[in-house]
């Protein structure tokens, strides 16, 4: 078994995820589009995870073009796929969806009323074996300004309240997730200082919405990736 890890920049890295691949020993390969690699043959990985960057999927570069071709062919050709923010428009717009403005940005833990940003599971995601061993609704952490318009094939798994589509399932084995489930500690420090909509929130204000929610956003997360990882048949 072996995974392939796409970062669109450097900074937004799998997190928790890859604290569960190495604590499982699952090899991964790792690139960096932003930095020049080529996304490889994806018919060679047991699973994909794209990640999150400051493209939009409607973007005509040679990067988010290959990258949109790449995911079309691990669609057809049924490779368990897990997209995050950018990851997830990709794989809405490689699958026939659009992608447009949000009318509310989401950054941070706390929407513009100071609830924490959470998804409300939908009938299909009670169902479905990503969210095992959770309830609605699931606390999430935000970083984007672009949403999607979804097919009559896709199906919606969770929804917010400033942002409808929070959780899309395409087929049986692609998902796609508009929040970020993968942040650890390390991450957080590092984005407060690199992220420009996070920087002019002020990192004392999104540590102290961290601090009490730590525990259970990273149960959460973990909880998210070996359900995805079981379903892949990555674990048992």
């Amino acid at each position: 078994m072996r995974v392939l890890i796409v970062k669109n920049v450097p900074e937004e890295c799998p997190g928790l995820l890859e604290e569960i691949l190495t604590g499982r020993h699952i090899s991964l390969d790792t690139i960096d589009l932003d930095r020049g690699d080529v996304f490889p043959d994806p018919r060679k990985y047991s699973a994909i995870f794209v990640f999150g960057g400051p493209d939009s999927a409607n973007d005509v570069t040679p990067k988010i073009q290959d990258e949109l071709q790449k995911i079309q062919e691990a669609l057809h050709a049924g490779i368990p796929y897990l997209g995050i923010c950018l990851g997830m428009q990709l794989l809405v717009k490689a699958a026939g969806g659009e992608v447009y403005r949000n009318p509310v940005k989401e950054t941070g833990w706390k929407d513009p009323e100071g609830k924490y940003f959470s998804m409300d599971l939908t009938p299909e995601g009670h169902a479905d074996p990503i969210f095992k061993g959770l309830s609605s609704p699931v606390k999430t952490f935000q970083l984007h300004g672009e949403t999607v318009r979804l097919t009559q094939k896709m199906t919606l798994l969770a929804t917010g309240r400033h942002c409808k589509n929070q959780v899309v399932k395409i087929g049986d084995r692609a998902y796609g997730i508009q929040g970020h489930p993968e942040l650890t500690h390390a991450m957080l420090e590092a984005w407060l200082t690199e992220e420009g909509d996070l920087k002019s929130m002020g990192a004392d204000l999104l540590r102290n919405h961290y601090r009490p929610i730590r525990v259970e956003y990273e149960k959460i997360g973990k909880t998210i990736f070996n359900n995805f990882l079981e379903q892949a048949q990555i674990i048992a």
